[in-house]
């Protein structure tokens, strides 16, 4: 916990930190002695999290209610910030839209964009400077298998995750000769609000849970430029991409999408 603290603290911020995956990273990393910078949209949701991690494990933390698709993102978080030591970047943060590609409105894919594409970038080379500069730090993007090859119905979040995993390899390579660790953590369904409140039908594929996808993701710092939690995921993203021609591949994710939500 001590060399965890020294090489990714004293400060860590969660992007789309109020609930499921994030809260479960601002959980674990407050158990790591790391002090959190949350920022997320609902305030109520931030207030309500920060109290429990404040008593629970006796850091310090500190809220910014935002949108991450906002225009002015990179100003605020720089506000935000300033004058601390950020080691860790979590970016979680991420928007959807299912169903037909042509559908949807122009504005909802491009607010993907916005969320999943440009909101990583912009943290990444934000807080990524100042962390390259001291020769420590951290970098957790949350992807998904979904992004591994093209997503019928899903097709812009699909292409968004494609845009974080190939980012956070690209950079795990250009930061980690200067001490910044960078992961793709390329996770599958995960038991979170946001995963409920889309409505999926049953199904027999297994849902991850939030704290086992953190732990995941926070063990392959340093270790890997990318990992997907779980065997179920991990072997199905082995035969996805490396056995099976890619438009079979694409076909299945597909059918598989449309049963879910058709």
């Amino acid at each position: 916990m001590i060399e965890f603290r020294q090489r990714y603290g004293p400060w860590a911020l969660v992007a789309g930190a109020s609930a499921g995956l994030g809260a479960a990273f601002a959980e674990q990393l407050a158990a790591r002695g790391l002090n959190l910078l949350l920022v997320a949209r609902r305030q109520d949701a931030l207030d309500h999290l920060a109290t429990g991690l404040r008593s629970g494990h006796g850091i310090e933390v500190r809220t910014l209610a935002a949108d991450l698709g906002r225009p002015d993102l990179q100003a605020i978080v720089r506000q935000f910030t300033d004058g601390l030591d950020v080691g860790l970047l979590v970016y979680n943060a991420a928007h959807s839209v299912i169903g037909p590609f042509l559908d949807q409105p122009v504005e909802e894919h491009l607010r993907v964009v916005d969320v999943n594409c440009r909101g990583p970038l912009l943290l990444a080379h934000l807080l990524g400077a100042a962390m390259a500069k001291r020769g420590r730090g951290g970098i957790v993007l949350m992807t998904s298998t979904a992004g591994s090859q093209g997503g019928p119905w899903i097709s812009t979040y699909a292409a968004s995750k494609a845009f974080n995993l190939l980012l956070a390899e690209a950079l795990w390579d250009e930061l980690g000769s200067r001490g910044v660790h960078v992961v793709a953590c390329r996770a599958g369904a995960t038991r979170t609000p946001g995963y409920e409140a889309s409505k999926p039908k049953p199904s027999r594929v297994p849902l991850l849970e939030p704290g086992f996808v953190a732990d995941r993701a926070l063990a392959a710092l340093g270790r890997r430029p990318s990992v997907v939690p779980g065997w179920f995921y991990a072997l199905s993203a082995f035969l996805m991409n490396r056995l099976m021609p890619r438009r079979m591949a694409i076909r299945i994710m597909g059918r598989a999408t449309r049963k879910l939500y058709g």
